[in-house]
């Protein structure tokens, strides 16, 4: 006897600057075969100006950030019919073909523990992995498959029984590092994350630090998810880590300038409720190859 079809629910966001990109991003999403689809596509402080058949919007009258809005697209899709995953798709992603959310079920079926799937993202011109998308501190070796505490939020598979009983992304954040806020999260229910690196999707290379706020965001978040997260003897020793990377990344004077103003913004308060990990999960992540201080 075969297992039913998975059905997945997708959020997508937009600010229809992307009109070529998001098209192509939702044909390969739509070609997806041997899934059931649930599809809603957030405007993030716009109407989009782009929904096929076969997906729903939903509006935000003002740009509320990127995981305020993946909240809301999968509170869009919540309820009984709601499907067994949530998937979290850029709109610049493409899925190169289309078994890929098939896949990534099955990888799913193999590793009941795990509350994500993060497949690998590789650009589609050189096939390059960036550092920054292997959810691990190792990440020269792209291809290696196994247990992950941290993902790359904007290409990846949920359970939805987990997500919501994690509370969903850190709305607040506004961009950056909601990822590990989540996955630490999902940890501390006593579950895992699954990396899948067979499995690969598209997504252009380009460099974070192009957004206006990259260095106040980056720092300011940094701090709040210490304080939002960790046991309170580690809260200094996790932005002394991250205060000397910095210092030894940052070559830019100005830049490194508005990375301290983040971190005061930070320090200042707004990180919401504080519900720290337990010491058993810092062991648990700390085995798995990524202790909660880096």
């Amino acid at each position: 006897m075969t297992n039913p079809k998975a059905t997945i629910d997708v959020v997508v966001l937009t600010m229809n600057d992307r009109p070529e990109p998001f098209k192509r991003a939702m044909e390969s999403l739509l070609a997806q075969q041997d899934v059931e689809l649930r599809v809603v596509i957030v405007g993030n402080g716009v109407e989009p100006d782009y929904v096929p058949a076969g997906a729903r919007a939903v509006v935000l009258a003002v740009n509320e950030g990127i995981p305020a809005g993946r909240n809301v697209g999968a509170d869009a899709l919540a309820g009984p019919d709601a499907g067994e995953f949530v998937f979290f798709l850029d709109n610049d992603a493409v899925l190169p073909t289309p078994d890929i959310l098939a896949q990534l079920v099955v990888v799913a079926r193999r590793h009941p523990e795990a509350a994500y799937i993060q497949p690998r993202i590789a650009d589609p011109d050189t096939g390059v992995t960036m550092r920054r998308w292997v959810p691990r501190l190792r990440a020269a070796d792209a291809v290696r498959p196994g247990t992950v505490t941290v993902m790359a939020e904007g290409v990846v598979l949920v359970r939805r029984a987990d997500y919501e009983q994690a509370g969903g992304w850190p709305g607040h954040f506004f961009l950056f590092h909601e990822g590990i806020d989540l996955s630490w999260r999902l940890w501390d229910l006593g579950r895992t994350g699954y990396y899948a690196p067979d499995i690969v999707i598209h997504h252009p290379a380009t460099n974070p630090s192009r957004h206006a706020d990259f260095f106040r965001l980056v720092a300011r978040n940094r701090v709040w998810l210490a304080y939002r997260r960790l046991p309170a003897a580690l809260v200094p020793v996790y932005l002394m880590t991250w205060t000397v990377l910095s210092i030894a990344r940052i070559r830019s004077c100005r830049h490194l300038g508005v990375w301290f103003s983040g971190l005061a913004e930070g320090l200042k308060g707004g990180h919401g409720q504080r519900k720290p990990m337990s010491w058993a999960t810092v062991l648990r992540l700390a085995r798995a190859g990524r202790p909660p201080i880096v």
